[in-house]
């Protein structure tokens, strides 16, 4: 029997079995439907289980410096002009040399970071004042130097954290705790998310995309895909990261889409 990890395989035995009958769909379409037939958000989401399931097989890396409370210590990474949320896959592009120091003490370590953005884009080299007190936890997937010494780095946001107590020396390390979501399901959620598919095409001009409608039922990530699509700027991003409360970060947004868009 075939499970996650055959999704690829199992895409195309989907491709082929529909050309028989006349209907033509490309790979990447494929990879979205054997996702959400597997409960998965996308092809993304599923990517990255297959990876970590494939580091279980693998021969174990050191283990996280644990810190005497309830935390992990792990290296950060602070990023200038991006805000990352759970449940995403990004590159992140490291060319200062304290961050890259961060990273391969990840990679020495089981491939976590702790992805945070910093409060002004010009400073070079921000201390934990300088830093906003929630990101995320990400896992390592993919590393490669490029040519001009940049270090690309492909990382799976996992969850919400906070930092609970900072550290390090040569790179930043911050102990940090998970941040939970709360009302995620309550009706209210799901009445707020009708209001502002209704405000969308007002607030933008263009109709609601795809990706809402994938997200219709999960109206966390619903809100943290429509506030990026809103490009309200990082404050009002980092706003919604900071916000657990499902129905508050809807009312925001909403509220944000009535006061129509930034002139």
């Amino acid at each position: 029997m075939r499970d996650f990890r055959d999704a690829k395989v199992m895409a195309q035995t989907l491709r082929d079995a529909l050309k028989t009958k006349s209907v033509s769909i490309t790979h990447s379409e494929s990879l979205e439907i054997i996702a959400k037939t597997l409960g998965l958000h996308d092809w993304n989401v599923l990517a990255a289980a297959i990876q970590a399931s494939q580091s279980m097989l693998a021969p174990p890396r050191k283990s996280p410096t644990s810190s005497p409370g309830s935390g992990i210590l792990l290296p950060v990474a602070p990023m200038r002009d991006v805000v990352f949320f759970p449940q995403t896959i990004s590159p992140i592009w490291v060319g200062r040399e304290k961050t890259r120091r961060a990273v391969e003490a990840a990679l020495s370590g089981d491939g976590r970071l702790f992805v945070v953005t910093q409060k002004r884009m010009d400073d070079d080299d921000p201390d934990f004042d300088a830093l906003y007190p929630v990101g995320v936890r990400a896992d390592i997937l993919h590393h490669m130097t490029m040519p001009n010494g940049t270090l690309r780095v492909k990382v799976s946001c996992a969850e919400r954290a906070i930092i609970t107590k900072a550290g390090g020396h040569d790179f930043l390390a911050a102990e940090v705790e998970p941040v939970q979501d709360l009302h995620e399901f309550d009706a209210t959620a799901f009445a707020l998310m009708r209001e502002i598919f209704d405000a969308y095409q007002a607030y933008t001009r263009t109709p609601p995309p795809y990706a809402l409608h994938r997200y219709s039922r999960e109206p966390g990530v619903f809100a943290n895909v429509v506030v990026n699509l809103m490009e309200v700027g990082i404050g009002k991003t980092q706003q919604i990261l900071e916000t657990n409360d499902v129905i508050a970060r809807l009312e925001l947004i909403l509220a944000w889409m009535k006061d129509g868009p930034p002139s």
